[in-house]
C-alpha cells in the first residue's frame, strides 16, 4: 500500500511537458509546476504561454528552482525505494512476496512459509516484523546478536553482550524506547501544528493590516488632493511634496510587511517540512530505523521571536491642512513642515526601550580582523594593539586597515550599541563586498559606496560615505546606539547618556545585507554592548 502511494503521488508531479519526473521543478505564476529543460527546450514568442493552462504572460516568466518540491520528490522517491515489495528468502522457484521479516532468523517469509512461524512452538517466540530489505540493520555489527536493548545515555541500539560497554548507563528495552519516542514525537506534532497555525493567523492579520494600511494611505492621499486643488497655482509644488512623502511612507510599510511575510512563509515551509517528516516517521514499524532518524526530527528549528505587527495609518487627522485657504506663503511654509513632521513619526522609534526591541546579537568576526586588532575571547571587544598578531591568511582579512567586520550580515530592522575609548575610532556598517586587501579606498570604511562610517577623530565627530565627509557639531558620549532600518533606507547614530541624542541620520537605499564594522586607531577600542547592559 505504501509503495503504490508512493508511486501515485511521483506521478502526480510529472512534469506535463515531457511526462518524466521533476528532477529540477520550476513554477511559472500561475502556479503549475515543470522540469527546468522542458521549458528551455524552445524559444518561445510573446505572449508566452503556460503549456498546462494556456494562461498568458506578456513577459517571459523568470524561472528559478521550487526547492519545496524539489525536496518533495526526493522524498517521495526515497519511500517508494524503501516500500519496495520484498522477496522471500524462502521461494527457490518463483519468488512470492514477503509479508514479514523474522529478527531471529534474518530472513523474510511469505504467507506460505510464515505458517511455519505461527504453528512451531521453536519459531512462535521468534519476533516479526513488516517485511523490510534492511534486516541486517537490527543486528550489531560486533557482536552479530539483535540490536534489543536502547542506550538513553549514548542515544543507541545495542545487543546484550554490549552492555558490558554501557555499565552504569540508563538501558531500556528497543520496544519500550520506541513506544516512548513515538509519544514524544506525537507531542512535538502538536507543537509543529500549533506555530504553524499562529504564523497562519500572523499571515491573516498581517495581511489585513497591510490592506488597512493601503487604504489608510489612499484616503489620506484623497484628503489632500482635495485641499491642495483649491488652492493657487504657487501652492501646486508642496502639494506634490506631501504626496511624495506619503507615497514613500506608505512604499516603506509594504516593504516592511512583505519581508515579514516572507519570513513567515520561510518559516512555515520549515515546519510543514518537519511536520511531514514526522508523520513518516511515525507511520514506519522498523523500530530501528524509527530510533535511528528519530534524534534528528525530535528538536524543532528555532525561530527568531519576529513581532508580527503593522502600522495601519498615517495620522493626519491632527494635520490642519484647511488653514492653508486663509493664509498662504507664510503659512504654507508652516503647515508644510508640521505634516512632513506627522509622516517622519510613523513607526519611528523614539526611546532606548522602543530600539530594544529591534536589539541585535553581534559578535566580531575574526576572519576579518586586521593583525593590529586584539579580540576579547568572546569576540566582543576590539582593541588596538603595538604587538602584530599572527592570524591566519584569510580572503576575508583586512591587511592593511585596522578594521573589523562583524559575522551577523542584517536586514529589515536593527540595533546595537558600542562602548568607544580611545582618540581614534569609528562605528560604521558596509556590505561584504567591501575590499579587504591594500589601502585603496574601497577598503577603508566610508571612502567608497559599499560602506557607511560615523567617526571620532582629533576631538571632532564625522559621518563619511563614498568620500564625502561631513562634520557632526555634537558632544557624545562614550557609548553610541546605531539603528538601522534597512527597508526604509534609514541609518541612525545616537549618543548614550542618561538620555539618547540623535548625533546623524542617513536616508537612503540599501540593496544588500549590511555588516557592523568598526576601526580602533592607536590606543583605541570598541566594546559590542550585551543586550543585559542597555537599560538606561
Amino acid at each position: 500500500m505504501a509503495e503504490s502511494a508512493a508511486s501515485r503521488f511521483v506521478d502526480q508531479f510529472s512534469c506535463p511537458v515531457c511526462l518524466d519526473g521533476l528532477k529540477e521543478p520550476v513554477t511559472v505564476p500561475c502556479g503549475h509546476s515543470y522540469w527546468m529543460s522542458s521549458m528551455g527546450q524552445k524559444e518561445q514568442e510573446p505572449p508566452y504561454r503556460c503549456p498546462q493552462c494556456r494562461e498568458s504572460f506578456s513577459q517571459r516568466p523568470l524561472l528559478k528552482k521550487n526547492t519545496l518540491i524539489a525536496e518533495m520528490m526526493e522524498t517521495l522517491q526515497q519511500t517508494a525505494l524503501q516500500t519496495a515489495a520484498v522477496d522471500c528468502d524462502v521461494c527457490t522457484t518463483e519468488k512470492s512476496r514477503a509479508v514479514k521479516s523474522c529478527l531471529q532468523c534474518l530472513a523474510s517469509f511469505c504467507q506460505t512459509h510464515l505458517q511455519l512461524h505461527y504453528q512451531s512452538p521453536a519459531f512462535m517466540k521468534h519476533k516479526l516484523v513488516e517485511a523490510s530489505r534492511n534486516i541486517q540493520e537490527n543486528i550489531c555489527l560486533s557482536h552479530g546478536k539483535l540490536l534489543e536493548i536502547y542506550c538513553q545515555d549514548d542515544s543507541q541500539c545495542i545487543c546484550c553482550l554490549c552492555t558490558d560497554n554501557h555499565k552504569g548507563h540508563s538501558v531500556v528495552s528497543v520496544d519500550s524506547e520506541w513506544t516512548r519516542k513515538k509519544e514524544e514525537l506525537k507531542e512535538i506534532k502538536e507543537t509543529c501544528q500549533k506555530l504553524i497555525q499562529e504564523r497562519e493567523r500572523g499571515q491573516r492579520e498581517l495581511s489585513e493590516a497591510l490592506k488597512l494600511l493601503q487604504s489608510s494611505a489612499l484616503e489620506t492621499m484623497e484628503n489632500v488632493e482635495k485641499v491642495f486643488t483649491e488652492l493657487i497655482c504657487s501652492l501646486e509644488k508642496k502639494r506634490s511634496e506631501i504626496k511624495e512623502q506619503i507615497r514613500a511612507q506608505e512604499k516603506t510599510e509594504i516593504a516592511r510587511a512583505e519581508e515579514l511575510h516572507r519570513h513567515l512563509d520561510q518559516e512555515l515551509t520549515e515546519l510543514r517540512k518537519r511536520q511531514a517528516e514526522i508523520e513518516k516517521l511515525l507511520i514506519t514499524e522498523d523500530q530501528v530505523n524509527f530510533l535511528k532518524s528519530c534524534q534528528s526530527v525530535c528538536v524543532l528549528p528555532t525561530f527568531e521571536n519576529v513581532p508580527i505587527t503593522q502600522h495601519t495609518h498615517l495620522y493626519f487627522k491632527d494635520v490642519s491642512i484647511s488653514i492653508f485657504k486663509e493664509v498662504l506663503d507664510d503659512i504654507c511654509q508652516q503647515q508644510t513642515a508640521k505634516i512632513s513632521q506627522e509622516v517622519s513619526k510613523v513607526c519611528v522609534a523614539k526611546t532606548q526601550n522602543d530600539f530594544l526591541q529591534y536589539f541585535c546579537e553581534l559578535h566580531l568576526d575574526p576572519n576579518t580582523t586586521n593583525n593590529a586588532l586584539k579580540l576579547s575571547e568572546d569576540n566582543r571587544k576590539v582593541s588596538f594593539t603595538y604587538k602584530k598578531q599572527h592570524y591566519p591568511d584569510h580572503p576575508e582579512r583586512f591587511d592593511r586597515y585596522v578594521n573589523v567586520m562583524c559575522r551577523e550580515g542584517l536586514c529589515g530592522r536593527g540595533y546595537w550599541e558600542v562602548e568607544c575609548s580611545g582618540k581614534q575610532w569609528a562605528v560604521a556598517v558596509c556590505y561584504k563586498g567591501i575590499g579587504r586587501k591594500g589601502d585603496s579606498d574601497d577598503c577603508r570604511l566610508g571612502d567608497n559606496k559599499k560602506s557607511w562610517r560615523f567617526s571620532f577623530y582629533l576631538q571632532n565627530f564625522y559621518f563619511t560615505h563614498d568620500k564625502k565627509k561631513v562634520s557632526v557639531p555634537a558632544v557624545c558620549s562614550s557609548r553610541v546606539g546605531v539603528y538601522l532600518d534597512h527597508g526604509a533606507g534609514t541609518l541612525s547614530f545616537y549618543s548614550i547618556s542618561d538620555k539618547m541624542t540623535l548625533l546623524h541620520r542617513v536616508q537612503t537605499t540599501f540593496t544588500e545585507p549590511l555588516y557592523p564594522a568598526f576601526f580602533a586607531g592607536y590606543g583605541s577600542s570598541v566594546r559590542i554592548i550585551e543586550e543585559q547592559s542597555l537599560k538606561i
